[in-house]
């Protein structure tokens, strides 16, 4: 019994090897989603459009009804909506949101009615800008190095053609550079005062 008891211990040691338990799973695909309420205890979702299928509505809600810390899952897959309640505690939010990231879920804002290539597009760019922002190590983003990259067409403008009127002049894309740049950000301040 002791040989045997040994000898799984090794298989189990050769079989933690193979597998990465630090590294979450890779999801299939993205889920565009909107965070419409988080109160503590309570996290209400919607799905955009596009995934609102009942095996992938069901597929999320069966893998955080397994976590214990969640004590319910509620779907509607004709609104897009998951609420989600757990304990109110810091953890289990962080949790449920690792959860969420690990089953390929984004936050991003889906509005009603926008057609699957939009959703598609929004989709992909927010992935883009998650991955400039994890690659430069949350130092800048795309909506940093947009308006930067206009900036600098406004200044290569101003350099070669001077203060001429042109077509494209440098302060049309120095006034689109500025003002991207304030849009963009006030995205941003508005969400981070309303958590």
């Amino acid at each position: 019994m002791l040989t045997n008891s040994h000898t799984k211990l090794t298989a189990m040691q050769t079989v933690k090897k193979r597998i990465n338990f630090h590294t979450p799973s890779q999801p299939i695909s993205t889920i565009s989603t909107k965070i419409v309420s988080d109160t503590p205890g309570r996290l209400r979702l919607r799905i955009a459009h596009a995934h609102r299928q009942v095996d992938t509505m069901q597929h999320i809600a069966n893998t955080l009804e397994a976590k214990p810390k969640i004590q319910q899952v509620r779907t509607n897959i004709d609104h897009g909506s998951i609420v989600i309640k757990h304990d109110g505690t810091d953890s289990s939010l962080e949790e449920l949101l690792v959860t969420l990231r690990d089953l390929g879920i984004i936050f991003a804002e889906i509005t009603e009615g926008n057609t699957e290539a939009a959703t598609t597009v929004a989709s992909t760019v927010v992935d883009l800008n998650k991955r400039v922002k994890q690659a430069t190590d949350g130092v800048v983003d795309i909506r940093f190095l947009f308006p930067l990259g206009l900036s600098i067409l406004a200044v290569r403008q101003l350099i070669i053609k001077g203060l001429q009127f042109e077509i494209i002049p440098w302060y049309v894309l120095a006034w689109y550079s500025f003002d991207s740049f304030i849009k963009l950000h006030s995205v941003t301040a508005q969400n981070s005062t309303g958590d």
